[in-house]
């Protein structure tokens, strides 16, 4: 079997003339039903533009492969320190692992070796041809619940020519596609992309573009543009609000919101308000960073459901949870 580190120099995007195009793909998740309609394959893309305080995915953010561990899973035998060739791993006290990001390589001696199994890589070149296997693999199911592909994140359209040829790919198998997106990228990507889309699932997470940037590290002008654009272009939207206590649950926002939704017409199928939930926080300390909102509970259902009825005459199609 071929190693991690030899795949990744065989499928490297750096050179495309040398190989296939490929895209750095974080997971491929079978049997979706909350990602597009009927039973899905969702391909998730890593790397974003966003920085959300509240990432479920935060092992999506960079754009390049990572290093994952599970720190209650090390039964502390060093084996990991001892192999690494680039002496990225370091042993602390109280037999804590440490590992020097900026100089692992992912060659994935530590991987391999790690008894306990609490390391794990993620992130994998993968081909067009390949990821179209995986997801010819679930056809009948989508002939029969109206479902197919769901390309998401991570922001898929930062890897726009891969994620487009992987579009085309899909519309010549006559599968419905959909992506889920931010919509931060240039309008020419963005309108190109929506030429092999049928749906587009995405967030607002602020109306306010200075709250937005603080929010997310980016303005939100690119973001609403590109939303109306898929709008003018026909192409059907599902928006969500990502509902975050502290952050952008005023029911200022959240009217504001509704109104930006209700004005694209019959485009939007439906508007979800989501509220915030903690199961991604432990992935941010597999991947040694800081969850700014440690701490920060779930919204009352009371509060949910008020603003939800500041929706209702805005967007008549408005749920809650998804």
């Amino acid at each position: 079997m071929m190693r991690w580190k030899e795949r990744q120099h065989k499928f490297s995007l750096k050179d495309k003339d040398k190989g296939p195009l490929t895209g750095l793909v974080f997971d491929i998740q079978r049997f979706a039903v909350h990602d597009g309609g009927g039973i899905r394959t969702l391909v998730f893309l890593k790397g974003c533009p966003l920085k959300c305080k509240w990432c479920q995915n935060p092992e999506s953010m960079s754009s390049k492969p990572e290093i994952m561990r599970i720190p209650h899973h090390c039964i502390s035998c060093v084996k990991c320190a001892t192999l690494c060739p680039e002496q990225a791993i370091s042993i602390k006290e109280n037999f804590k692992v440490e590992i020097d990001r900026d100089r692992c390589t992912y060659c994935g001696e530590c991987v391999e070796k790690c008894y306990a199994g609490s390391m794990t890589i993620v992130g994998r070149y993968m081909t067009v041809d390949e990821v179209m296997e995986e997801v010819e693999r679930d056809r009948p199911f989508y002939n029969t619940s109206k479902g197919g592909v769901t390309f998401s994140g991570g922001e898929p359209t930062l890897q726009s020519d891969f994620l487009i040829k992987a579009l085309q790919e899909a519309k010549k198998r006559s599968l419905h596609t959909a992506i889920e997106s931010c919509c931060l990228c240039p309008q020419e990507t963005f309108a190109e992309v929506m030429k092999y889309t049928d749906l587009v699932l995405t967030d607002i997470k602020h109306i306010d573009s200075a709250k937005h940037k603080e929010l997310t590290g980016a303005p939100n002008e690119q973001i609403l543009s590109n939303i109306k654009m898929a709008a003018e272009m026909g192409k059907k939207l599902r928006i969500r609000i990502p509902l975050i206590p502290g952050c952008n649950d005023s029911a200022e926002n959240i009217e504001a919101v509704a109104k930006f939704v209700g004005a694209l017409g019959d485009a939007v199928e439906g508007l979800d308000i989501l509220p915030y939930h903690r199961l991604g926080e432990p992935k941010w300390e597999q991947l040694d960073r800081e969850y700014v909102l440690h701490g920060v509970m779930p919204p009352d259902r009371d509060h949910v459901y008020a603003l939800r009825d500041l929706v209702l005459p805005h967007c008549p199609n408005v749920s809650v949870g998804g």
